[in-house]
């Protein structure tokens, strides 16, 4: 596999060709997961002033971790650097640092007081979005000073009032990780997207659509990436191969799988439904309906 460099926690790390972008792996930026770089990209940012990669560089690899640890796909261009390093999202004061790293022992433990090991440190000052290791130590002495958790050498632990911080500052409520398969149509993605991903967050899941096409029988992601989800919706609409080939797949896992088909499609499946037993449905708001009445079940 090729080894490249990463421009933005300069470490050396292999990359795959997917197009006309490079997918960096396994990097500290994305730890276990990936994130997607234009390559005609990459010499600019190369290119960029000493100052500008002081300033710039680390709130990307910042932003590439937070983004994949919360299972979102990264895919970036020279042209995104700006707008993401000036968007009022990226923390800038020492305290709302300091809530990214709590935010993010919140999302790996089920309670308080469950360890979470981060190892090395040299290598996680990403989670605060800091330049350096020197202010993640700064930001971890000031939470365990303020008994918002508790450092035991490599393994840290959210107290009762670090979890209820965490908890406040990511809208109260853990987020379960769902993926919503869907063929590649443009209108049923728009549609889902802006009508039905919204109704399903607020039954207690982050949704993420994941397209295929009709030619194709599976796409090209990590199997890892399905098996990390709570449940999976997958609608039939459309006949993707790889909607069948991605549900079967989380059925073997045991992951719950949502089937659902437009009424005009319904009797053109390839299995019959009583098989798999799909919500039929008309509209996108009647849709939005039944999976709301299945989801707060």
């Amino acid at each position: 596999m090729i080894k490249k460099h990463c421009l933005f926690c300069d470490e050396i790390v292999s990359i795959e060709a997917h197009g006309d972008y490079d997918r960096f792996i396994g990097c500290s930026c994305s730890p276990g997961r990936y994130y997607n770089l234009l390559r005609d990209s990459y010499k600019p940012i190369h290119l960029l002033p000493h100052q500008k990669k002081r300033e710039m560089l680390h709130v990307i690899s910042a932003y590439i971790r937070e983004l994949t640890d919360c299972d979102e796909k990264v895919t970036l261009s020279a042209d995104d650097l700006e707008s993401i390093v000036n968007s009022p999202d990226i923390p800038v004061t020492v305290e709302d640092k300091g809530n990214r790293l709590l935010q993010y022992l919140y999302r790996h433990s089920d309670a308080p007081g469950e360890p979470i090991v981060i190892q090395p440190l040299s290598r996680n000052h990403n989670l605060t979005y800091s330049p350096n290791l020197q202010e993640l130590v700064y930001i971890i002495d000031k939470l365990s000073n303020e008994r918002l958790l508790i450092r035991e050498g490599i393994t840290f632990k959210l107290t009762d009032e670090g979890w209820s911080v965490a908890a406040a500052s990511t809208g109260g409520k853990k987020l379960k990780p769902c993926i919503v398969l869907i063929s590649d149509d443009e209108d049923l993605r728009t549609e889902w997207m802006e009508q039905l991903l919204p109704k399903v967050e607020q039954c207690g899941y982050l949704p993420r659509v994941v397209t295929h096409s009709k030619t194709q029988s599976y796409e090209d992601y990590s199997l890892e990436f399905i098996a990390d989800n709570k449940l999976i919706i997958a609608d039939l609409t459309g006949q993707s191969p790889g909607v069948y080939f991605t549900a079967g797949y989380a059925l073997g896992l045991n992951i719950p799988v949502i089937w659902t088909v437009n009424r005009s499609e319904a009797d053109k499946l390839v299995v019959q439904l009583q098989d798999i037993r799909p919500m039929v449905w008309d509209t996108v708001e009647e849709l939005a309906v039944i999976l709301q009445q299945r989801l707060s079940r």
